[in-house]
């Protein structure tokens, strides 16, 4: 079997191992493939491997000899899957790799908007305690977590860990998205309607998948039914955020801060109005890069591929 993988290279910068694709056929890598290389890096390849090159109608009719296709992400959008499916084409995605490693990001974004830690080394780093005439200062207001509430939207896997983990902290947990599991509320966590959710948080953090009736979802109408000084995260995708609306709501004060590990357009383009809003952290996609989430992404990537050979597909969002 052929295999290429046409953007290896934010999956797999030269720390990890190919090793399980090699093991299943002759492989190619690239690290990135443009859009005009790509049908003649597919080739006559068997099993295409992509993150975010995308697979069109005309690459697939381009590209007869495409058995199977496998996307290096949980979001599989890149891919015409329609098309895949006519062709008789399964293809296959990593569901559940990044669980642990974007919700301990989500709690990482907000605890820098919490107690600015950078900004505080960077001053006793530059000698402004040593120079300080009190033994402790702060530049900008500390938040204590407990007994607030943080609203997550989309409680899925990603949405229930972030909430255990704002349980932890003390927190109590609003859930909306997905389908209610009463077992899992308590004392500090239940579901609740999107306005009641929106009304209530000191936190909102984003877990929902880019849907039509959920693009937007953070926009001017809902930004107004928070609290004042309400804190927003997404580290899930960056159209569920209306950009401009944000950026006018933490410029008024109205939000105090926001942190977003992802973006509408990526990589970030220049006029983006997060860029210049006030107290918000913009970060460049990385909540599932650490290097046991890759690893765990690689190893079930090339399981996906070798239930193929064997017969057994799995992980398909096309059956």
């Amino acid at each position: 079997m052929k295999i290429v993988i046409l953007d290896g290279y934010t999956e797999n910068p030269g720390d990890l191992s190919w090793e399980g694709f090699e093991a299943l056929g002759e492989l190619t890598v690239y690290d990135r493939t443009p859009a005009g290389k790509i049908v003649e890096r597919i080739g006559d390849a068997d099993a295409v491997i992509v993150n975010k090159v995308p697979l069109t109608r005309e690459t697939f009719e381009a590209c007869p000899s495409i058995k199977y296709v496998g996307v290096l992400a949980t979001g599989y959008d890149v891919v015409d899957v329609a098309c895949a499916k006519e062709r008789g084409i399964p293809v296959c995605n990593i569901p559940t790799y990044g669980t642990t490693a974007v919700s301990q990001y989500v709690f990482a974004l907000l605890l820098e908007i919490c107690h600015h830690v950078w900004l505080h080394s960077e001053a006793c780093h530059s000698g402004e305690w040593e120079r300080n005439g009190d033994w402790c200062f702060w530049k900008r207001p500390l938040i204590e977590l407990a007994g607030k509430t943080m609203g997550i939207i989309g409680f899925g896997r990603i949405g229930r860990m972030a909430g255990k983990i704002a349980q932890a902290f003390g927190m109590n947990v609003l859930a909306f998205g997905g389908r209610p599991d009463r077992a899992l509320e308590s004392e500090t966590l239940k579901y609740a309607g999107l306005d009641e959710l929106l009304a209530k948080s000191d936190v909102i953090s984003l877990h929902c998948p880019l849907f039509p009736e959920t693009r937007g979802i953070i926009n001017k109408e809902n930004i107004a039914k928070m609290k004042d000084g309400v804190i927003i995260i997404n580290t899930s995708r960056g159209p569920l955020i209306n950009e401009a609306d944000l950026a006018e709501a933490l410029n008024s004060g109205k939000v105090f801060g926001a942190a977003v590990d992802v973006v509408s357009a990526e990589p970030i383009q220049g006029g983006n109005p997060l860029l210049t809003a006030k107290n918000c952290i913009i970060t460049p996609h990385i909540a599932w890069a650490p290097k046991e989430s890759r690893q765990r992404l690689m190893d079930i990537a090339a399981d996906d591929l070798k239930a193929f050979i064997d017969g057994k597909p799995i992980n398909v969002v096309n059956p």
